[in-house]
């Protein structure tokens, strides 16, 4: 009975970026501006599509889907960091810090998954054109998302709920700003095999399968680009899919190395996450909206109709 309480403490403690505690109070105010104008970013995305009839098309589609995963994001992960690096306390809830490794596992696999929807998207749209509009109707396009969404979903649960399942018998320090599977079961003091092959195997379909899925799409569509008889119409598509591959870049880049080459120190990796889930929710909205001459007209035909 004791070891069952003991597996169950009533707090987690996030040592965060306390080996550095000069950065604290700067990093405060990194994520305090990066949160607000994260919000204010995604959620002009979201309202623009659907204010805008012009914008209601599957790229756009996708792309609310993907603000509202780096709204999910960022709400998970930011508040508690906020608190954290604010005063001398470091503590979080048993259950907030459940509740956070699970949406962050949920949000971090469904991005996955729509990222390589969004690469399809783009490969139908350059290189099926004629056929694009009976491919990506709209029952196709909901069916992808359902399936990027519940797929990280099922995936979560599951990693949720054998985590939750393991003994820890007091240990509740985690050595990060924030809370996650892997390091979840790193506390256990019993044997974790079968988490750590549930883990990897569960990884597979979001770390390996949907990163090939993205290149193997963009290899056709560079190809069917290269072919294109005109430059400027090389450098139109280029154009239309160069933001959606800034965003992949961005994204994988840094889950891969964190995954597949785990840094030599936690202050690396610390770091590393600090980019994915603080940085790059901040970043894909003005990728996207400073290149996309369609937002920005949408925008200007939105703000001059609230002016008139």
């Amino acid at each position: 009975m004791e070891g069952e309480n003991m597996s169950f403490p009533n707090t987690f403690v996030l040592l965060g970026f306390s080996d550095h505690p000069w950065l604290e109070m700067p990093l405060f105010g990194v994520v305090l501006v990066s949160y607000i104008l994260t919000l204010m970013g995604n959620s002009s995305i979201i309202l623009l599509t659907l204010m805008d009839p012009r914008l209601q098309t599957p790229m756009y589609f996708f792309l609310d889907n993907l603000s509202m995963l780096d709204l999910c994001v960022t709400t998970t992960i930011e508040p508690q960091l906020l608190v954290n690096l604010w005063g001398p306390e470091k503590n979080i809830a048993y259950w907030s810090c459940i509740t956070q490794a699970y949406l962050f596992h949920w949000t971090g696999c469904t991005e996955c998954a729509l990222l390589a929807m969004m690469a399809f998207d783009r490969y139908v749209a350059i290189c099926r054109p004629l056929q694009y509009t009976l491919i990506m109707r709209s029952q196709v396009c909901v069916l992808l998302a359902v399936t990027a969404w519940s797929s990280g979903l099922a995936n979560s649960l599951l990693q949720a709920t054998l985590t939750l399942q393991l003994q820890r018998c007091g240990h509740h320090t985690l050595d990060h700003f924030f809370c996650e599977v892997p390091l979840l079961i790193k506390l256990a003091c019993e044997d974790t095999t079968a988490n750590d092959l549930s883990l990897a195997v569960g990884a597979i379909p979001f770390v390996l399968v949907a990163p090939f899925l993205v290149l193997v799409s963009y290899t056709f569509i560079a190809k069917a680009v290269l072919k294109l008889p005109s430059a400027k119409g090389r450098y139109k598509a280029f154009s239309t899919c160069s933001s959606h591959m800034v965003v992949v870049i961005m994204y994988y880049g840094p889950a891969m190395y964190m995954y597949l080459q785990p840094p030599a120190n936690s202050t690396q990796a610390k770091f590393m996450s600090f980019f994915y889930c603080v940085i790059t929710p901040l970043l894909n909205p003005l990728i996207y909206t400073l290149r996309n001459k369609d937002v920005k007209r949408a925008l200007k035909r939105i703000l001059q109709s609230q002016g008139g």
